[in-house]
């Protein structure tokens, strides 16, 4: 599959390298514009961009009207970067059409997951697409795990519990949200269900079981260092 192209809009060019490194890290080609008026330039002369990370706060043109001008004419997903957590500034931002509003400072991982949700959401990156994360490959047609190139044999809920994961990697995960996404909510199990299952997908994964990192008290994170 092509890589997916981001444009990346923001003044600061230390908060730009940040977001691109993780972005290509993830597999991802990444445009970057330092103002609103190259963004815009770059937006309409290349027709393959797949999503926008825009900064609110620039030069020349801000991100208010970047966001105007591209909803004018596209609906490709926004994602809007603010320093100000201001509800105001949210609400005229899903009023202009954004998809998503981060506040910074945030976490790298956190901007990786929600880009792929979105992407998912719009439909530019199909289900049946290959996850690929610290070494482990999952093939969600194939129904295929490889970790460093050589298969695991997993059950079908193990495999969906390590879909769920890699597809929220970053993200801290509830047992019962967990319970909720992977189970279903006909399911009337309880915690403890989880934690059986993601103790023998761990043992099968091998040294890779370690990329399931447990939160005391309230679930898992799948983290790839």
């Amino acid at each position: 599959m092509d890589r997916l192209k981001i444009l990346v809009v923001d003044d600061e060019s230390r908060m730009r390298k940040l977001v691109k490194d993780f972005l290509v890290k993830n597999n991802y080609d990444v445009v970057e514009a330092e103002d609103g008026s190259v963004a815009l330039d770059i937006f309409f002369e290349q027709k393959d961009i797949a999503l926008v990370i825009l900064d609110v706060m620039m030069p020349k043109v801000d991100g208010w009207e970047v966001c105007r001008e591209i909803r004018s004419y596209s609906k490709v997903p926004i994602i809007m970067l603010t320093a100000k957590a201001d509800e105001r500034d949210e609400l005229q931002g899903f009023q202009l059409g954004v998809d998503e509003y981060i506040s910074k400072p945030f976490s790298p991982k956190i901007l990786v997951a929600r880009v792929e949700a979105i992407l998912r959401r719009t439909g530019q990156v199909s289900a049946d697409d290959v996850l690929e994360a610290g070494g482990i490959q999952l093939n969600k047609a194939a129904h295929i795990v490889l970790i460093d190139g050589r298969q695991i044999d997993l059950s079908y809920k193990e495999f969906e519990l390590l879909t769920y994961f890699m597809e929220n990697k970053g993200l801290a995960l509830s047992r019962e949200k967990i319970l909720n996404s992977v189970w279903n909510y006909d399911y009337f199990g309880d915690a403890r269900t989880i934690d059986t299952h993601v103790k023998k997908l761990r043992s099968k994964m091998g040294e890779k079981g370690n990329l399931i990192k447990t939160i005391w008290g309230m679930g898992y994170k799948f983290e790839v260092e």
